[in-house]
């Protein structure tokens, strides 16, 4: 069995800049009120015409494989975690492909969310310790300002959400020790209308209550209706206090496990990255492990929460700023809807 590596990282986020007082303009709220319960400064929005979740990921991988040292015909798998595909199918895995014109590869999409990065290394992980693959492309990108609603009724969920994409070329690593060492996913669905996005969708309120119905007709037309989109059904909905309430448990606890899995303690740890969906969610963690401010690291107040981006992009911010070195102890987690939750330990 081999162990596999990162060997290259990239990161994007567009130009456009929203302060959280540029929301204001567009919702009832305010700077204080938004920083207070997420720790959120500002964040990027793509352009509305010419940038995608695609587009944005071809930009991380560009430079993530230009950092491996290889080329984009040297792929041989692509891994591509988001909630905000560019079409419902196919997936944003061969848009890229066809966009970086890579070899006739295999494509895979992830749709696990917040933990979509981390699911998806860890996916990665099994192909380069078989030795099926050698240069897995993973990346996670969104474009959550597409879909979001700017108004009021909304303003409880869409103050968090920012547009970005992180991408990382994983290979085998050429010594002992080094890479990958494990990582560990869990989900429990009891919850799961607690955060998620029901319309357009197949179920035709089998899992819903009091939600608007669908035309009396034989065949078809339970995709998404009218009222849906009218009434604002078709919008995400988040419990942020029941959503809070379970990170800061499942993320710890996720996060001692890889500890526990390797032999080490959060002592060990030489930097903590978080998934990026709350400040305040990743401070009470910090405060759990009792680990100083200089081994975690957090970027929402600049980007927002991005979802499946969120970890690639902050690893690359805190690799690009010198504070992830050559065997370093590096932890991932992540947590988010479904709910899904994942840590990856890693020796850089």
């Amino acid at each position: 069995m081999y162990s596999s590596k990162i060997a290259g990282i990239g990161s994007y986020v567009p130009k456009n800049i929203y302060t959280n007082d540029d929301l204001s303009r567009f919702m009832d709220t305010n700077d204080s009120w938004i920083q207070e319960r997420t720790g959120i400064k500002e964040r990027r929005f793509a352009d509305r015409l010419e940038e995608t979740t695609t587009t944005m990921g071809v930009a991380a991988a560009t430079i993530a494989i230009e950092r491996a040292g290889i080329t984009p015909q040297d792929i041989d798998f692509i891994i591509f975690a988001t909630l905000s595909p560019d079409y419902y199918f196919p997936g944003c895995g061969v848009l890229l492909q066809r966009e970086m014109k890579m070899k006739e590869v295999g494509a895979l999409d992830i749709r696990n969310q917040c933990s979509g990065f981390i699911y998806a290394l860890s996916v990665a992980d099994q192909f380069i310790k078989t030795g099926m693959y050698k240069n897995i492309l993973v990346v996670g990108s969104e474009k959550h300002s597409f879909a979001m609603d700017f108004e009021t009724r909304s303003r409880n969920v869409s103050v968090i959400f920012g547009d970005g994409a992180g991408a990382v070329v994983l290979q085998r690593a050429e010594r002992e020790g080094q890479g990958i060492l494990s990582t560990h996913l869990h989900s429990d669905g009891a919850d799961a209308e607690i955060l998620a996005m029901f319309y357009p969708g197949s179920h035709a309120n089998k899992w819903l209550k009091d939600k608007p119905g669908y035309p009396d007709q034989e065949l078809g037309g339970l995709f998404l209706t009218t009222e849906q989109l009218e009434s604002g059904a078709a919008l995400p909905y988040m419990d942020g206090p029941a959503v809070f309430k379970k990170a800061v448990v499942k993320f710890p606890e996720v996060i001692n496990e890889a500890l526990a899995n390797n032999n080490l303690t959060a002592k060990d740890i030489d930097l903590l990255v978080p998934h990026q969906a709350n400040l305040r969610i990743s401070q009470y963690v910090q405060q759990l492990l009792k680990l100083p401010d200089d081994k975690v690291f957090n970027n929402i107040q600049k980007y927002g929460n991005t979802t499946a981006a969120s970890v690639p992009l902050a690893l690359c911010e805190a690799w690009e700023a010198g504070k992830v070195k050559d065997g370093d102890l590096i932890c991932l987690a992540a947590f988010g809807s479904g709910f899904t939750w994942a840590s990856a330990l890693i020796r850089w």
